[in-house]
């Protein structure tokens, strides 16, 4: 499952960053849509342990189910996404 995001956190450099969520929450936006907030810890290289938070439009799922799972934080052109992998 791959979703765009919006990172909270300094930019990271291009690049894609093992991860395992951490936190999730389930949100609303101010137009009625899903929204999911995750909170990523980085697993590799300089930014080992380094947690992102990220939000994602639209349902990702149960915010429980999200918990552990194994995730790529992906950085192109300084924009963040992510993919929860499966």
């Amino acid at each position: 499952m791959r979703d765009e995001a919006s990172a909270t956190d300094p930019p990271y450099p291009d690049g894609e960053y093992p991860a395992i969520v951490i936190d999730a929450e389930d949100g609303v936006a101010d137009d009625g849509s899903s929204l999911t907030h995750v909170e990523l810890a980085l697993l590799t290289g300089p930014q080992k342990g380094s947690m992102v938070t990220v939000t994602a439009t639209g349902a990702l799922g149960s915010a429980i189910d999200l918990l552990g799972m194994p995730a790529t934080l992906t950085v192109a052109n300084g924009q963040p996404s992510f993919t929860i992998d499966s």
